[in-house]
């Protein structure tokens, strides 16, 4: 089965939550040249000012907070992608140095995958080719124990994912449609903003069932 609308970012509508990073940036450049409507969010308006700079409808509102992203989602009504950018690394010194500050402050990247998730869940299912995307981390496959809270909650965060992604398919099964919702994991050694914005707008170029449960790797 192939998405009711043709492939590719034109006219679809993106949230890309927590997206005051470069990363965001890039993502929001990349997707309004496609001729997608980004909706970006972040916690601090002034941070936000680029982002709109560049196209986007700018949201303040805390992509780790269900509360803010459940009031977001009744706003906006259906949207054809979720993207949560919250991120951030924080590691070394061995196991011995995986301190609870550091696995407390890398917790917000979870947070957010979880609150958007679940606000954005029926809105994605509504769409004709609804996807939700994650960024994750080619040290969930091989962790270190310098990084070893950064990959649990990278490996958290993706089976998370996983769990959306069999909702979705659980959903088209019981209403005996065609499966038009996708959820993916990203991954990438180090981020390369650029990658991650070229392979959102290819979000599309895909049918929800290839696409449905799959891990990509951006560093190739």
């Amino acid at each position: 089965m192939t998405d009711s609308l043709p492939a590719g970012a034109r006219d679809r509508r993106v949230l890309l939550a927590g997206a005051t990073s470069g990363a965001g940036l890039a993502a929001t450049r990349a997707l309004v040249e496609a001729g997608a409507t980004v909706i970006a969010t972040g916690r601090s308006r002034d941070r936000l000012d680029l982002l709109a700079e560049a196209g986007a409808r700018v949201e303040v509102a805390d992509a780790t907070a269900l509360d803010d992203m459940s009031a977001l989602a009744a706003r906006l009504g259906v949207v054809d992608a979720v993207v949560p950018l919250v991120g951030g690394w924080r590691g070394g010194g061995g196991l011995a140095g995986q301190s609870d500050d550091d696995f407390h402050a890398l917790l917000p990247a979870l947070e957010a995958v979880r609150a958007t998730s679940r606000a954005f869940d029926a809105a994605l299912r509504a769409s004709p080719a609804g996807r939700f995307a994650i960024v994750s981390s080619t040290a969930v496959a091989r962790p270190l124990a310098g990084g070893a809270n950064y990959a649990a909650v990278k490996a958290a965060s993706e089976a998370w994912t996983r769990a959306v992604a069999q909702g979705f398919a659980k959903a088209a099964r019981e209403a005996e449609q065609p499966l038009r919702a996708a959820a993916v994991v990203l991954r990438a050694k180090a981020l390369d903003p650029g990658a991650l914005a070229a392979r959102l707008v290819r979000l599309w170029d895909d049918d929800a069932s290839t696409l449905n449960d799959s891990i990509l790797d951006l560093d190739g």
